[in-house]
Protein backbone atom coordinates (compact mmCIF):
# COMPACT_ATOMS: atom_id res chain seq x y z
CA UNK A 1 0.00 0.00 0.00
CA UNK A 2 1.21 3.51 -0.87
CA UNK A 3 -0.16 6.33 1.36
CA UNK A 4 -0.99 8.87 -0.61
CA UNK A 5 0.11 11.92 1.06
CA UNK A 6 1.97 12.68 4.91
CA UNK A 7 0.70 14.23 7.47
CA UNK A 8 2.43 17.93 7.00
CA UNK A 9 0.51 17.71 3.41
CA UNK A 10 -2.49 16.66 5.30
CA UNK A 11 -2.70 20.03 7.78
CA UNK A 12 -2.31 21.66 4.21
CA UNK A 13 -5.53 19.54 2.30
CA UNK A 14 -7.24 20.25 5.30
CA UNK A 15 -7.05 23.80 5.49
CA UNK A 16 -7.65 23.86 1.81
CA UNK A 17 -10.57 22.17 1.74
CA UNK A 18 -12.36 23.57 5.04
CA UNK A 19 -11.48 26.86 3.72
CA UNK A 20 -12.88 26.59 0.50
CA UNK A 21 -16.14 25.48 2.14
CA UNK A 22 -15.93 28.04 4.49
CA UNK A 23 -15.31 31.16 1.79
CA UNK A 24 -18.65 28.93 -0.07
CA UNK A 25 -20.34 29.49 2.75
CA UNK A 26 -19.76 32.52 3.67
CA UNK A 27 -20.74 33.91 0.02
CA UNK A 28 -23.67 31.65 -0.68
CA UNK A 29 -25.34 31.68 2.31
CA UNK A 30 -25.93 35.72 2.60
CA UNK A 31 -26.60 35.92 -1.22
CA UNK A 32 -29.39 33.00 -0.02
CA UNK A 33 -30.78 34.49 2.65
CA UNK A 34 -31.23 37.90 1.20
CA UNK A 35 -32.16 36.79 -2.25
CA UNK A 36 -34.28 33.76 -2.07
CA UNK A 37 -37.26 35.65 -0.29
CA UNK A 38 -36.88 37.93 -2.65
CA UNK A 39 -37.01 35.15 -5.85
CA UNK A 40 -33.14 36.66 -6.77
CA UNK A 41 -30.62 34.67 -8.19
CA UNK A 42 -31.76 31.70 -7.83
CA UNK A 43 -29.42 29.85 -10.90
CA UNK A 44 -26.81 31.14 -8.84
CA UNK A 45 -28.19 30.17 -5.19
CA UNK A 46 -29.14 26.46 -6.55
CA UNK A 47 -26.21 25.96 -8.82
CA UNK A 48 -23.71 26.79 -5.87
CA UNK A 49 -25.86 24.50 -3.61
CA UNK A 50 -25.91 21.89 -6.44
CA UNK A 51 -22.22 22.00 -7.05
CA UNK A 52 -20.91 22.49 -3.52
CA UNK A 53 -22.94 19.30 -2.63
CA UNK A 54 -21.29 17.39 -5.39
CA UNK A 55 -17.94 18.51 -4.72
CA UNK A 56 -18.54 17.46 -0.95
CA UNK A 57 -19.64 14.14 -1.68
CA UNK A 58 -16.54 13.52 -4.26
CA UNK A 59 -14.67 14.11 -1.41
CA UNK A 60 -16.78 11.92 1.20
CA UNK A 61 -16.28 9.01 -2.03
CA UNK A 62 -12.91 9.90 -1.68
CA UNK A 63 -12.51 9.31 1.89
CA UNK A 64 -14.35 5.96 2.01
CA UNK A 65 -11.95 4.70 -0.35
CA UNK A 66 -9.21 5.94 1.69
CA UNK A 67 -10.34 4.34 4.20
CA UNK A 68 -11.32 1.25 2.41
CA UNK A 69 -7.98 0.98 1.50
CA UNK A 70 -6.35 1.05 4.83
CA UNK A 71 -4.82 4.18 4.52
CA UNK A 72 -3.58 6.23 7.50
CA UNK A 73 -5.66 8.58 9.88
CA UNK A 74 -3.94 11.45 8.73
CA UNK A 75 -5.28 10.45 4.78
CA UNK A 76 -9.02 9.68 5.38
CA UNK A 77 -10.08 11.71 8.47
CA UNK A 78 -9.63 15.28 6.61
CA UNK A 79 -11.43 13.96 3.54
CA UNK A 80 -14.23 12.42 5.31
CA UNK A 81 -14.10 15.94 7.47
CA UNK A 82 -14.57 17.92 4.84
CA UNK A 83 -16.65 15.83 2.35
CA UNK A 84 -19.56 15.16 5.49
CA UNK A 85 -19.57 18.80 6.15
CA UNK A 86 -19.16 19.78 2.28
CA UNK A 87 -21.92 17.61 1.32
CA UNK A 88 -24.82 17.54 4.53
CA UNK A 89 -24.64 21.49 4.93
CA UNK A 90 -25.59 22.19 0.92
CA UNK A 91 -27.82 18.68 0.53
CA UNK A 92 -29.95 20.28 3.36
CA UNK A 93 -30.00 23.60 2.88
CA UNK A 94 -31.38 22.84 -0.89
CA UNK A 95 -34.39 21.88 0.01
CA UNK A 96 -34.66 25.15 1.94
CA UNK A 97 -33.61 27.03 -0.77
CA UNK A 98 -35.98 25.66 -3.33
CA UNK A 99 -38.89 26.52 -1.15
CA UNK A 100 -38.32 29.81 -0.30
CA UNK A 101 -38.15 30.49 -3.83
CA UNK A 102 -41.29 28.70 -4.56
CA UNK A 103 -43.12 31.48 -1.25
CA UNK A 104 -41.41 33.99 -3.57
CA UNK A 105 -42.90 33.14 -6.71
CA UNK A 106 -46.63 32.17 -5.22
CA UNK A 107 -45.94 35.95 -3.64
CA UNK A 108 -45.30 37.61 -6.61
CA UNK A 109 -48.33 35.88 -8.13
CA UNK A 110 -50.65 36.40 -5.37
CA UNK A 111 -49.83 40.04 -5.66
CA UNK A 112 -50.23 40.16 -9.13
CA UNK A 113 -53.73 38.67 -8.99
CA UNK A 114 -54.62 41.29 -6.77
CA UNK A 115 -53.32 44.11 -8.50
CA UNK A 116 -55.56 42.62 -12.09
CA UNK A 117 -58.34 41.84 -9.73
Amino acid sequence: MTIWWDAATSGLIGAIGGGFFGLFGSVVGPVMGICAPKGKAKAFVLGSLIVGAAIGVATLIAGIAALAMKQPYHVWYPLMLIGGFGSVVPGVLLPIARLRYRQAEQRRMDASAIRNG
